[in-house]
């Protein structure tokens, strides 16, 4: 028995945002051989729950990179930040007029009209083309069309002390204010900073990560490290990579996903998640 973990976008999503058909058939074949497969995402567990369901398929799911796990219909792990920390995150994307939202236990909390920041950042790119923007625009699109929004007219309204915050999500075209950011974040140890994407700064509990989650999931369902598959294409499936005993890389993968994986599949355009699970592992 093989404990199969997938990542969501730009692995097992289609262009549309869903789990196709050929995908499914491929999950539910190594289902049927007595294999489990698992989704490890950074999407929220409300988001990735939604998905699963609408492609009828009933896997574990590791989401906000490790940070909340859930397994035979109930959430066996939940990796919470501190209210005053949170704060703090809010803070510091608001004095630099970041787009943000917060991942938790209800939910993710969304500010109204806080996309207005994204657009102007897209609008205001110099030097790209038309194709480019569209594609940024695209990228503002997936996170309107996340399972699970709770729009609220002011994040510092919440009273955080009541909830489960597991994940503070950064979104901006701006790359250098990011990296910035991400420079002056990166030596803390309260908290552990991921990114599914170079537009992206992911940012939970010190303790999650999808390699961790992994760790988790392998152990609760008795399943030996040696037999574990990683399958992903960005930075923040790296963790899961180095604990596997098999970790494949999509076709379209980042170079440094690819450099740290065993074997690359096809495109995600391509069914690369169905290939490497019809042909690729044992």
């Amino acid at each position: 028995m093989k404990l199969i973990a997938i990542d969501l976008d730009g692995t097992l999503l289609s262009d549309e945002g869903n789990i196709n058909q050929v995908s499914s058939e491929a999950i539910r074949n190594r289902l049927e051989a007595g294999d489990i497969v698992a989704i490890c995402s950074g999407r929220s567990l409300h988001d990735t729950k939604e998905l699963t369901k609408q492609a009828g398929l009933d896997l574990p799911l590791i989401t906000g990179n490790g940070a909340v796990t859930y397994a035979d219909h109930k959430v066996i792990e939940h990796l919470s930040m501190r209210p005053s920390l949170v704060h703090e995150l809010m803070e510091k994307a608001d004095k630099e007029g970041l787009y943000y939202e917060i991942y938790t236990n209800e939910g993710i909390y969304l500010e109204r009209d806080i996309t207005a920041i994204l657009e102007k950042e897209v609008d205001d790119y110099p030097n790209i083309s038309e194709e480019e923007r569209n594609k940024m625009r695209a990228m503002i699109a997936t996170q309107k069309d996340q399972f699970g929004l709770q729009t609220v007219e002011d994040y510092h309204s919440i009273n955080y002390e009541s909830l489960g915050v597991y994940k503070v999500f950064i979104l901006s075209f701006q790359l250098d204010l990011l990296a910035n950011l991400n420079k002056e974040l990166q030596n803390r140890e309260d908290i552990s900073i991921t990114g599914a994407g170079r537009q992206k700064l992911e940012i939970s509990n010190q303790d999650a990560s999808k390699g961790n989650a992994l760790l988790s999931l392998a152990e609760y369902f008795q399943v030996p490290m040696e037999n574990t598959v990683a399958i992903g294409d960005n930075f923040n499936d790296i963790p899961m990579f180095e604990v596997a005993g098999k970790s494949i890389a999509m076709g379209n993968a980042e170079p440094e996903v690819k450099e740290k994986s065993d074997i690359t599949t096809k495109n995600y355009k391509e069914d690369g998640v169905a290939y490497a699970l019809n042909h690729l592992i044992k």
